[in-house]
C-alpha cells in the first residue's frame, strides 16, 4: 500500500476547480522541488491533515488555511483526499468497509474535509471537520484504528534530532521502540526463581529485566540499612496510633508490564559513537543526529507489519554538507527498495537542494511552480527515453539548479556563462534579482536540458519558467576558412563538405536569395524544438565572440582575446597589461588595414582564439566595458547598440519572470544601434 495521489481544493495557495491541485506519487521516492512559496509545504500539510502523523503532534487547522481569492473572498470549505493504491489482500481484507472498488481494483481513498462554521477562530469550536472514505466522501467514516493504521512518520524541516533521540515522558526513540516488532518478548521476573546464569537474565523481556534490576537494587545491603534507618529513626516517631509511616527505597512502581515497558523505554537515549574507539561522543553536530533520527525512522517502516509505510521529509538537506546530502539520497532510494527482508518505505519529501535534486532520478521530481505540480516522469515531459539516460549521467548540481529558477539562461560554454551576467547586470537586467540560472550544458544536449521543462500535454498546464537557449550560428563567412588556415583549405578551394565538420556562407547556395533561404532553414531547424516556455536564440552570424566583434566591441573582443594569449606572461611579471595592450593596439591596427570588410576583419579577430582561451578573454571584456561604466563613456543604452540583438533579446526574455505568457511568440524589439566609434576609443587607459 502506498500514497498513489492526492487532491487539494481550498487550502493554502491552492483554489478549488480548475484551481485545485492534483498530484501523483511514486511508489518510491518523491521529490518536490521548486523555489519558495511554490506550495511545497502545503502538499506535505495537507498529508499530514488527511493521515495524520505517528508522533502524536497535535496540527490545529487556522483560519489563514481557507483558500483565500484573488477577489478577497474567503472559502469556506476544504477539501484533502489521499488515494491508497496497490494494496495487499490482506490491507484490502482489514480495510474492506472503506475500500472502493473501480474496474476491479480497489483503492482506499481517504476524504478529509473542513468547514467553517463562524466566521473566525475566536470561539472554541470555529471548524467542523470530517474524514470519510469513498473516492468523493461518501463512504463510512474512519475510525481511530483505522486511522492509526494509516498515519505517517513525519520529520519536519527545522527538526531538533537530538530532543527526539534523548530520554524523556513520550520520547519519540520510546514510540519508536515501543512499535518495534518483538520488543515485549522475553520471560517474565520469578522472584521465586531467581535467574543463576546469564542466560537466564538475556531471556527476561525487557519488563522482566526491569523488575530483576529493580529486585537487586531494593536487596543491596546499602539501600536496605538506608531504609531501615529512614523507618526507624524519623518516620516511626511521626507515626500515629493505627497511622504507621514506613517508606520504601527503590525504582517507582510501573504497574502493568506495558507500563514498565514504556517507563524503561523512555529513559534510553540514542546516540553516536567514535568510529575510532567505539565509545560514546558525548556532542554530536547536527546534521549526524538528523541522519540518526532518519535511519532510526526507516527502521521502523521497514520493520512494521502492517500499516502504511510513509515517511514524509521537509529539507533533508538541513544541517548536511553536500557529499552527506548525497549519500543520504542514495540511502533513502535503498530504503524505498530494499534487498534484505524490511519492507519497501514510501518516501515523499521537499527540498531546495540541488544536490539532492540531481541525484533523485528525474522522473521521481515534482516542480512546484505557481500553485501547480509537473511531474518530470516520463510521458509528462517532451523528454524523449534516450533523453532520461543523458540526463541521469549529465544532470549535476551546477544544472539542477534549474528547478528553482524563475528563469533559465541555457548556454553551450564557459565564456556565454562568465560574460552574460555581467553583460545582463548592465543592461539593467541583473540575474541574480530577477532569480535567472545559467544552465552551463557545455555543448553537450542543449535540446535535451530545455525538453525538461515542456511538457507533453499542455493543455494540463505549462511550466512558465522562461527558458533561453543560446546556441551558436556555427556558419563562417567566406573568408573565414583561409584565414583562419583551416586544413586542406587554399582560397576559395575547400575540402568537399562531406569531409569537414565546419560550414561557410556559400555552403548554403550560389546566389544570395539562395544563401539567404538556406541559413533560414538552418536556423529554424536549430529553433525546431521551441515551444511553451522555451525559446532558441540563434547567433545572428557566427558565434559569440565573432558576433560581439562584428556588431560593435571588435576593438575590445580583439584585446581581451590579445590578453587571454598573454595571460601566463602577465602572471609571471614578464608582461604588464600596459605593455601588452599596447602591443593589442599594433596588432589591430594591422588587421584594419589589411582587411577590407568587416567580415574579414572580424574572422581575423577571431583566429585568435585558437591560441586564447575563451573564458579568460571573457573576463577581459567584462573588465574593459566595466571600466567604461565607470569613467561614464559607456552606458546601458549604448552598450544596448554594441551588442549582438540575441544576446540582448535572451536575456530579455529569461529575465520576464511571472509576467511570461507561454502562448505567444517572442517579438523582437528593434535595438537601437550606436555609432561604432563608441567601441573603438583606446582601452589602454582603462586597463591602467
Amino acid at each position: 500500500m502506498y500514497l498513489s495521489a492526492l487532491k487539494i481544493e481550498n487550502f493554502r495557495q491552492f483554489g478549488a476547480a480548475g484551481h485545485a491541485l492534483n498530484i501523483q506519487f511514486n511508489e518510491g521516492v518523491t521529490a518536490l522541488v521548486g523555489e519558495n512559496d511554490a506550495g511545497k509545504t502545503a502538499v506535505i500539510d495537507a498529508i499530514r491533515y488527511v493521515l495524520q502523523t505517528r508522533d502524536a503532534e497535535y496540527l490545529r487547522l487556522q483560519i489563514e488555511d481557507f483558500h483565500i481569492a484573488n477577489d478577497g473572498t474567503q472559502a469556506d470549505v476544504i477539501t484533502l483526499r489521499c488515494t491508497l493504491s496497490g494494496l495487499s489482500p490482506a490491507e484490502l481484507g482489514a480495510f474492506a468497509e472503506y475500500v472502493t472498488y473501480k474496474g476491479g481494483v480497489g483503492r482506499l481513498y481517504v476524504h478529509w474535509s473542513a468547514s467553517r462554521i463562524v466566521a473566525s477562530a475566536s470561539t472554541r469550536k470555529w471548524v467542523d471537520i470530517s474524514v470519510r472514505s469513498g473516492e468523493n466522501g461518501e463512504g463510512p467514516f474512519l475510525d481511530v484504528g483505522v486511522r492509526q493504521l494509516l498515519a505517517t512518520a513525519y520529520l519536519k524541516p527545522l527538526r531538533d534530532a537530538e530532543r527526539e533521540m534523548s530520554p524523556g515522558r513520550n520520547s519519540r526513540l520510546s514510540q519508536v521502540l515501543s512499535s518495534f516488532p518483538n520488543i515485549d518478548a522475553g520471560n517474565l521476573f520469578d522472584p521465586a526463581a531467581l535467574p543463576t546464569a546469564l542466560a537466564d537474565a538475556e531471556a527476561l523481556s525487557i519488563a522482566g529485566m526491569g523488575d530483576y534490576l529493580r529486585h537487586l537494587v531494593n536487596s543491596h545491603s546499602a539501600i536496605v540499612s538506608a531504609q531501615k534507618e529512614i523507618n526507624d529513626t524519623y518516620l516511626r516517631p511521626l507515626s500515629l496510633a493505627g497511622q504507621p509511616l514506613t517508606s520504601r527505597i527503590g525504582f517507582g512502581e510501573a504497574g502493568t508490564d506495558p507500563a514498565k515497558l514504556k517507563q524503561i523505554l523512555e529513559r534510553l537515549e540514542l546516540g553516536l559513537l567514535d568510529h575510532t574507539t567505539g565509545e560514546a561522543r558525548g556532542v554530536y553536530g547536527l546534521g549526524s543526529n538528523n541522519v540518526l533520527f532518519m535511519a532510526c525512522e526507516l527502521l521502523l517502516l521497514g520493520k512494521e507489519p502492517d500499516g502504511l509505510p510513509l515517511l514524509l521529509i521537509e529539507e533533508p538537506e538541513a544541517h548536511l554538507h553536500p557529499q552527506r546530502q548525497l549519500q543520504l539520497m542514495e540511502f533513502l532510494e535503498a530504503a524505498a527498495q530494499p534487498t534484505t527482508g524490511l519492507r519497501p518505505v514510501q518516501i515523499i519529501l521537499s527540498t531546495h537542494s540541488p544536490n539532492l535534486s540531481s541525484k533523485i532520478p528525474l522522473q521521481n521530481l515534482i516542480l512546484m511552480q505557481r500553485q501547480q505540480a509537473f511531474s518530470l516522469a516520463e510521458e509528462q515531459t517532451c523528454l524523449a527515453p534516450d533523453d532520461y539516460r543523458f540526463l541521469s549521467r549529465f544532470l549535476d548540481v551546477t544544472k539542477a539548479s534549474l528547478f528553482f529558477a524563475k528563469g533559465l539562461l541555457v548556454v553551450e560554454g564557459d565564456a556565454e556563462a562568465i560574460l552574460l551576467p555581467s553583460l545582463a547586470r548592465r543592461l539593467g537586467r541583473d540575474l541574480t534579482k530577477h532569480g535567472v540560472s545559467i544552465i552551463n550544458v557545455g555543448g553537450v544536449g542543449l535540446r535535451r536540458y530545455s525538453k525538461i521543462l515542456q511538457r507533453k500535454d499542455p493543455s494540463k498546464g505549462e511550466i512558465t519558467v522562461p527558458t533561453a537557449c543560446i546556441t551558436d550560428m556555427d556558419v563562417m563567412p567566406d573568408c573565414a576558412p583561409e584565414i583562419r588556415r583551416l586544413k586542406d583549405v587554399k582560397g576559395t578551394d575547400w575540402p568537399d563538405i562531406a569531409k569537414r565538420r565546419w560550414r561557410a556562407m556559400k555552403d548554403f547556395g550560389s546566389t544570395s536569395e539562395e544563401i539567404e533561404e538556406g541559413l533560414k532553414k538552418h536556423r529554424e531547424k536549430r529553433c525546431e524544438s521551441d515551444g511553451q516556455c522555451v525559446r532558441t536564440f540563434v547567433a545572428d552570424h557566427w558565434t559569440l565572440e565573432y558576433d560581439l566583434a562584428f556588431k560593435g566591441l571588435s576593438k575590445a573582443v580583439h584585446h581581451a582575446a590579445y590578453l587571454a594569449i598573454y595571460e601566463e606572461k602577465i602572471d609571471d611579471g614578464t608582461e604588464t597589461k600596459v605593455s601588452l595592450l599596447k602591443k593589442a593596439d599594433t596588432a589591430f591596427n594591422k588587421i584594419q588595414t589589411t582587411y577590407a570588410t568587416e567580415e574579414a576583419r572580424c574572422s581575423a579577430i577571431y583566429k585568435l582564439f585558437n591560441r586564447a582561451s575563451k573564458a579568460i578573454a571573457a573576463q577581459h571584456l567584462i573588465d574593459f566595458i566595466d571600466q567604461r561604466f565607470d569613467d561614464k563613456s559607456l552606458d546601458a543604452y549604448k552598450l544596448r547598440g554594441l551588442l549582438p540583438t540575441y544576446v540582448v533579446h535572451a536575456i530579455e526574455y529569461a529575465t520576464q519572470g511571472s509576467s511570461l505568457s507561454t502562448t505567444s511568440p517572442v517579438r523582437p524589439a528593434t535595438i537601437p544601434t550606436s555609432s561604432s566609434f563608441e567601441a573603438e576609443d583606446s582601452l589602454e587607459e582603462a586597463t591602467k
